[in-house]
């Protein structure tokens, strides 16, 4: 059965975007395996085999792949001013970033952009869509985490104080990012997805995904790509 299991991971790596094309290299590939399995002189019930094959088939269908993307840097990054759900404005380095992660993906195969609907967020993935010729979607639950009477402070300033009422507590942060896992999986399953969030959003999609706490996840630099599978 090792030629089933090449196959398996011949299948695992490409990408195909349709049932047509799925089906017709499983079907190539298929009758290779029949054809090595008799000249190593092994036999077995194809029957046997054809629903396994079949679970795998449609598993590698339904993957979705998520690119999680951090937003290019801020006036109020390069500040160090707590921004919360302020909508920010990308500097020039943030831009040129955007470009960048613009250039290494324009020949990925992308189904859909989505974006916090924060301007930062947006306006970097628009930049990043552009060479695909597609609008972005946003969406509320990619907000960075709300953080309350600290936003618009200077962030050395805040340690060690203890945090107002009225910051986005962690669990709902957390439900936050299940819900916009849950959003991305109904919406855009077994689709290439790229998403851009902000640092701390994502560190609970993260968290949520692995689970795992946020602190255990390592900071996202700007403009950084992290890829989940769904």
């Amino acid at each position: 059965m090792r030629n089933l299991n090449y196959l398996i991971l011949y299948l695992r790596v490409q990408r195909y975007e349709n049932f047509l094309t799925c089906t017709t290299v499983i079907a190539r590939n298929f009758i290779v395996v029949l054809v090595n399995e008799k000249k190593n002189g092994y036999s077995f019930c194809v029957s046997s085999i054809l629903p396994y094959l079949c679970i795998r088939i449609i598993a590698m269908m339904m993957t979705t792949t998520l690119y999680l993307v951090r937003h290019g840097e801020t006036v109020d990054n390069a500040r160090s001013v707590m921004q919360g759900q302020t909508q920010g404005e990308l500097n020039g380095t943030g831009i040129e970033q955007a470009r960048e992660v613009a250039r290494k993906m324009a020949h990925e195969p992308i189904d859909a952009f989505v974006s916090s609907d924060l301007r930062r967020s947006l306006h970097t993935a628009q930049i990043i869509a552009a060479p695909h010729g597609m609008t972005v979607t946003t969406t509320p639950l990619l907000r960075e985490r709300d953080w309350g009477d600290f936003t618009g402070r200077y962030i050395p300033d805040l340690k060690g104080l203890p945090f107002p009422e009225n910051v986005e507590s962690m669990e709902q942060l957390l439900e936050r990012a299940s819900r916009f896992l849950d959003f991305i999986r109904s919406n855009y399953a077994g689709k290439k997805v790229l998403a851009v969030g902000h640092g701390i959003i994502n560190k609970a999609i993260q968290a949520v995904y692995y689970k795992k706490s946020t602190r255990e996840i390592e900071r996202m630099m700007n403009a950084e790509v992290r890829v989940l599978e769904l």
